[in-house]
């Protein structure tokens, strides 16, 4: 039973949450909505694409998906640790430059000091005959550990040491580091010339499995009685390195640092308006998949997400 002063609040609740519903289902571009609190669905809603079931382009939230799997490989002692070099991991010489300081932890942070491989530079990286080549052999524009550089060269180059020092896929990573555990099914997706799997975008996921990332993300990395991602790893992950110069948002290891109604927040974000977010204080896990042909800018449709996830943070 529900006393008193619970029934009106509930009811209050239960109408902001349909106004969010309303609000949601407006925006064109916008494909699906999951919200958990606690792991209790409060939303599960998809206006248009292939469905909550169906697998959709994540983008670049594959960027936080890749983060995950490089906090389970330092675990398992695969990777020494955020500190590792990237050349030595990659059986690849010194490069007699900064390159040679260039650390696991730059590229989780998009700090590699790399020229971007993204934007309208994007096109000529996947022309290339070896991406992870042409990753490392742009020039530098700052040192590692300088400023915030979006690129998903360096990605790639995460990708690429994950597959090489288990000696296996990418697909196959994360098919059995996270995939049999929480009972979620990643297609294959983009090959690099070499038969790479792409690292930092283009994985697949149904809206609901991208919010069951975010709610074993909410209870620590452990999910079905099972340590799945380090505890730890997400103390690691959220402590701000860089910022981004367009949302002004902070970012850590493969997530966005922001605040969402006055509660922290983290957030992986794919071109298009795809989004994984947390809310630890609240309990709360947003999936949001959208439009992945369609640009989605911090003014603009990106903006009229944050306004959404404020308010859905707001509504409970």
């Amino acid at each position: 039973a529900i006393g008193a002063c619970g029934a009106p609040m509930l009811a209050r609740a239960q109408s902001a949450l349909s106004d969010v519903v309303t609000e949601a289902e407006a925006l064109d571009q916008l494909h699906a909505l999951v919200v958990h609190q606690n792991g209790t669905p409060l939303i599960e809603e998809a206006w248009r694409g292939p469905g909550l079931d169906a697998s959709a382009n994540i983008k670049s939230c594959s960027k936080t998906i890749i983060a995950l799997l490089t906090g389970i490989a330092i675990e398992r002692g695969d990777i020494s640790g955020s500190d590792a070099r990237v050349l030595p991991l990659l059986g690849r010489p010194a490069a007699g430059d900064a390159r040679d300081n260039l650390t696991v932890g730059h590229l989780l942070s998009m700090q590699a000091g790399l020229e971007s491989t993204s934007g309208p530079r994007y096109g000529a990286w996947v022309s290339s005959p070896d991406w992870v080549d042409h990753a490392l052999s742009v020039p530098l524009v700052d040192e590692p550990g300088g400023r915030f550089i979006y690129s998903t060269g360096g990605w790639h180059v995460l990708g690429a040491i994950l597959a090489e020092v288990t000696g296996r896929s990418l697909l196959d990573l994360v098919r059995d580091w996270l995939g049999d555990p929480l009972d979620l099914s990643f297609p294959p997706w983009q090959r690099d010339p070499q038969g790479r799997y792409l690292g930092g975008n283009q994985m697949a996921l149904t809206p609901k499995g991208l919010a069951r990332i975010g709610d074993m993300v909410l209870a620590r990395g452990a999910w079905g009685g099972d340590q799945v991602v380090p505890a730890t790893w997400f103390d690691t992950s959220w402590q701000p390195r860089g910022r981004s110069p367009w949302s002004r948002d902070n970012y850590g290891y493969g997530w966005f640092l922001t605040q969402l109604d006055g509660r922290a927040a983290a957030y992986g974000r794919g071109y298009g308006g795809q989004i994984l977010a947390v809310v630890p204080d609240a309990g709360l896990t947003i999936a949001i998949t959208s439009d992945p042909n369609r640009s989605a800018r911090s003014i603009g449709y990106f903006g009229e997400l944050v306004r959404l996830m404020n308010g859905i943070v707001a509504s409970t």
